[in-house]
């Protein structure tokens, strides 16, 4: 039995794996999440060269959010199956360049917490793991006086965006560092956790 063999039929009876704060030593399984994430899922949505290029540039961890403590990870079977998180910083996603004001606070009574580097293994979407990250965000978002969560989704996020209340602001074409280009989605939602 191969290993992807083993994992589908792990997947309906399993229960959902438990979620804590990512560590750095983290690192090289998220970056391989990712990784896989974009070149399973991305095709369905992109094509090859925009899928070949979100591999190079969007699937690249930013250690700024694990050293913030702000990014979470869910594992099963010591393996990292959904990572994504939240940042009090200016920058908006991963893949954008280094503006000047990328790692700027941002001020929780006039700006949007970001959303950040939301990626589910391909075995283990639809299992509410997304869901599951985008609450923890929201609760440590409101935590710091943030009433507001904005993001830039790729395709492949909208429809678990859209299923939890985020609104689309905008369509942005963002060029990656190759000169590729990718549609992606502006998205807002209102901070609802009760006090």
């Amino acid at each position: 039995m191969t290993v992807d063999e083993q994992r589908r039929q792990e997947r309906p009876g399993s229960p959902a794996p438990p979620q804590r704060l990512a560590l750095a030593s983290d690192a090289p399984r998220i970056s391989e999440l990712m990784r896989a994430s974009v070149l399973e899922l991305f095709p369905r949505f992109y094509d090859q060269r925009q899928s070949a290029s979100a591999a190079a540039h969007i699937a690249h961890l930013d250690m700024m959010l694990i050293e913030d403590g702000t990014y979470f990870v869910h594992e099963h079977n010591d393996e990292t199956v959904a990572c994504g998180g939240w940042s009090r910083r200016g920058k908006l996603y991963t893949g954008s360049g280094d503006e000047g004001d990328d790692a700027r606070l941002l001020d929780p009574g006039t700006e949007a917490a970001r959303v950040r580097a939301m990626f589910v293994r391909s075995d283990w979407t639809r299992r509410g793991l997304g869901r599951a990250i985008l609450e923890s965000c929201e609760r440590a978002a409101h935590a710091e006086g943030f009433s507001t969560l904005v993001l830039l989704a790729t395709l492949p996020g909208v429809p678990l965006y859209r299923s939890v209340g985020f609104r689309e602001t905008g369509r942005e074409m963002v060029t990656m560092p190759d000169g590729v280009e990718l549609p992606c989605v502006a998205m807002t939602r209102r901070i609802s956790v009760a006090d």
